[in-house]
């Protein structure tokens, strides 16, 4: 954990979530009902206060997390929500981005490299809008290691479904 705690303290701090349930891939909050694919197994879960779901390999230092925003956010592209994800890297280099299809709403993925707390990493980035939220996916791996644990951020994203929040 002590390579991922700054991760997840740059996330949210820990804490509790209140009206949140995550049960069989579907994870349940006021207003807001998603499921999301499934991980393979070494990750565990952590609870953020700042994000609806969130994961870490304590022994490589792979971080995953999901966040739906429905109330409260800016109407702004992709891009401009992309770029709020950045707060807290330094030395932050775009590799890569491409609109992206995910739960048929057109999305951007967008890979960076940076640098948190002077330690260089590898992020990856979905942000969609769909039926009034915007959903984000961060994926933060040490540099050079990027490909080991990209099967498991590729399956929470194309499991993702926005369901019905009755």
């Amino acid at each position: 954990m002590h390579r991922v705690l700054p991760v997840l303290l740059l996330l949210g701090l820990a804490g509790c979530h209140r009206g949140v349930r995550f049960d069989q891939q579907v994870l349940t909050k006021p207003g807001v009902r998603y499921r999301v694919g499934e991980l393979s197994p070494g990750w565990e879960r952590v609870k953020v206060s700042s994000n609806d779901l969130a994961w870490f390999v304590e022994d490589t230092g792979h971080a995953l997390q999901v966040n739906s925003t429905c109330k409260g956010h800016e109407d702004a592209p992709l891009d401009v929500l992309t770029r709020h994800l950045l707060m807290g890297f330094t030395d932050r280099h775009e590799v890569e981005t491409q609109q992206v299809v995910v739960d048929e709403r057109e999305a951007l993925r967008s890979r960076f490299v940076a640098r948190m707390d002077g330690v260089p990493v590898d992020l990856l980035f979905v942000v969609l809008k769909k039926d009034n939220c915007v959903y984000d996916f961060s994926y933060v791996s040490p540099l050079g290691r990027f490909e080991e644990r990209l099967v498991d951020f590729e399956s929470l994203v194309h499991g993702f479904h926005a369901e019905s929040a009755s």
